[in-house]
């Protein structure tokens, strides 16, 4: 491999939203009272998420006058349209994605001119010109940067774009990569009471992660993260499991509670043929993907691995909840600040999930 991630900057929306708070809104929304209530409570409880971010204010507020999205009726009548959130979404999704790549790049020497490539990533929304356009002419990116938009891969798709970053370095040595993953979860709640769906409306958030790539490590800070190996698999039968379908009022996210027996099924197998490549066994430092809690929980079991060894994936879970493709990088985030020059040479194994059932994997090394 011959690049190196430099720098990570990370952005979520201002409305900062307790569970506590949002399961009201939910409760509300689809009319449950007595013991219905009181099971989504215990659903949210046991998340292991505390605070989750979003675009919209609506889902902390128990005034129905003056919100921000939503029409100030009980039953959210008439929901919003596909449209109205595409809407919503460019106008917000460009915003949040500035504010992590100014995070990004404030902690290098590399300025906006020198970006090489631009790669975006999203499934929670689509338009033409797209984000990839506006950041070019928002942050003042050369006109001639080589784009790349990654769209509607899910929570794993922040490794697709870092494979395809290394490859742009691999042939170009100068070449700088800016990746942009954001994604706005909270646009698409869906008012149905199917234990999928109340499953998606308890964990997902909204957040923006900004990775800077290059083989020119001499314009960051004391350390860098060297991707060395990948592999990823599809684990049969899990297609209809987790994935992303478009409606007429909006993205319709399903993450069924069947996801982690696939995972456990597989799980211990793929990371063995990921260190095979590399000849090693020891690994230092785990950046796993929350896509839930029993998903960690699993992986933590078939790994091996105690609470303290996925705390970066703990943190991130119970700060943001699962805002798709970003939030493997946000648990990178967390490692990153977190290791210094004694760790050279220590090896991180990081894993996300999303449709098909479709696993990545990766292996860093701090250098």
């Amino acid at each position: 491999m011959t690049s190196s991630i430099l720098s990570i900057g990370i952005a979520v929306p201002k409305h900062k939203i307790p569970q506590t708070q949002v399961v009201e809104f939910m409760a509300k929304a689809h009319g449950m009272k007595g013991a219905e209530q009181g099971r989504l409570r215990a659903l949210y409880r046991a998340s292991g998420i505390e605070n989750r971010y979003s675009t919209i204010p609506d889902y902390a507020s128990d005034q129905l006058e003056g919100r921000a999205f939503y029409p100030p009726s009980e039953g959210l009548d008439p929901f919003p349209t596909t449209k109205f959130r595409s809407d919503y979404y460019r106008k917000e999704a460009i915003e949040l994605s500035i504010k992590s790549v100014n995070n990004c790049l404030v902690q290098t020497a590399v300025d906006v001119k020198e970006i090489t490539h631009l790669i975006t990533i999203s499934c929670t929304g689509m338009y033409a010109p797209g984000l990839d356009i506006d950041l070019v002419n928002r942050l003042g990116l050369s006109k001639s940067v080589e784009r790349t938009c990654i769209n509607f891969m899910g929570c794993y798709a922040a490794f697709v774009g870092i494979k395809a970053a290394n490859a742009f370095c691999a042939t170009n040595p100068k070449a700088k990569v800016l990746v942009v993953a954001t994604e706005l979860c909270t646009l698409h709640f869906q008012n149905k009471t199917d234990d999928d769906n109340l499953i998606s409306n308890a964990i997902f958030g909204d957040g923006s992660a900004a990775l800077l790539i290059s083989a020119d490590t001499s314009v960051s800070s004391e350390i860098q993260l060297k991707p060395v190996a990948f592999h990823n698999e599809i684990f049969s039968g899990g297609e209809q499991e987790m994935a992303w379908n478009i409606g007429d009022f909006g993205f319709e996210m399903k993450l069924s509670a069947y996801v982690p027996v696939l995972i456990e099924k597989g799980i211990k197998n793929l990371v063995q043929q990921l260190k095979d490549k590399l000849s090693i066994e020891e690994i230092h430092h785990y950046a796993l993907h929350p896509g839930g809690k029993r998903i960690l929980e699993v992986i933590e079991q078939e790994l091996k691995l105690e609470k303290d060894q996925d705390w970066a994936g703990r943190e991130v879970l119970r700060s943001y909840g699962n805002m798709s493709s970003p939030t493997v990088v946000f648990v990178l985030k967390k490692l990153f600040d977190s290791l210094n020059g004694s760790n050279k040479g220590d090896k991180i194994l990081s894993l996300a999930f999303g449709p098909g059932l479709t696993v990545e994997s990766m292996i860093l090394e701090v250098t």
